[in-house]
C-alpha cells in the first residue's frame, strides 16, 4: 500500500462521513418520520400510518389554523392532532359548530357523522387562548385525547414537533396532508 492509496481511503470515508452528517443534521432539523398512534385523526390519518414531519416549517413560519401537527405530550409521549384554536382567540363548539371569536367556522375536512361535543376554551380556565398557546383536537372527536382535555389543555409553540406533510405508508394511501 503506497501513499496514494492511503490518501484516496481517506477522501472515500471523508466523504460517507459528510454524507452520515448530513444525515443525522436533517432528521434531527429538517423532517422526520413518525406513525400515527391511536384513532384520534380517522378520517384523516390511521392507527399506523408513517407520516413526513416537516420540522423547520414553524421555525420560519406561523402555525396555520387546521395545520396537522405532531407535538410533545408529557414526557414519553407525542400526539397528532389538528390546530384549531390560534393565540387570543375564543374558542367554543356550540351544537357541532365551531365558532372563533363568535364567528362560525366551517371545518370541511370533518366527516358529516363526526359529532363534537359542547366545549369553550373556558371550560380550560381561559376567556381567550394565551400567546404561544394553541387548541389542538383529533378528526375523530369523539375518541381523541386533545386539548378540550384539561390533563393535556393548551399546547405551547415550543412542544409542536413539526407539521405533517405527506402520508407515505401504506403506500395505496400515499399524499399530501391537509
Amino acid at each position: 500500500m503506497d501513499i496514494r492509496d492511503v490518501v484516496e481511503f481517506l477522501k472515500d470515508t471523508v466523504k460517507y462521513i459528510i454524507v452520515i452528517i448530513l444525515v443525522i443534521f436533517i432528521v434531527m432539523y429538517v423532517v422526520t418520520i413518525q406513525q400515527v398512534l391511536g384513532p384520534s385523526m380517522k378520517n384523516t390519518l390511521n392507527q399506523d400510518d408513517l407520516v413526513l414531519l416537516n420540522k423547520i416549517a414553524y421555525r420560519f413560519g406561523n402555525i396555520k389554523r387546521f395545520d396537522i401537527v405532531s407535538f410533545n405530550y408529557s414526557d414519553t409521549k407525542y400526539l397528532v392532532k389538528r390546530v384549531i384554536g390560534l393565540p387570543g382567540e375564543k374558542v367554543e363548539y356550540k351544537n357541532n359548530i365551531l365558532y372563533i371569536n363568535d364567528q362560525e367556522i366551517k371545518e370541511s375536512f370533518l366527516s358529516k357523522e363526526i359529532v363534537t361535543e359542547d366545549f369553550s376554551i373556558t371550560d380550560l380556565g381561559y376567556e381567550t387562548i394565551p400567546k404561544n398557546m394553541y387548541l389542538m383536537i383529533g378528526d375523530n372527536r369523539e375518541n381523541s385525547l386533545d386539548s378540550r382535555d384539561p390533563k393535556v389543555g393548551l399546547i405551547n409553540k415550543k412542544d409542536v414537533i413539526g407539521k405533517v406533510t405527506i402520508r407515505f405508508w401504506p403506500l395505496n394511501k400515499i399524499k399530501l396532508v391537509k
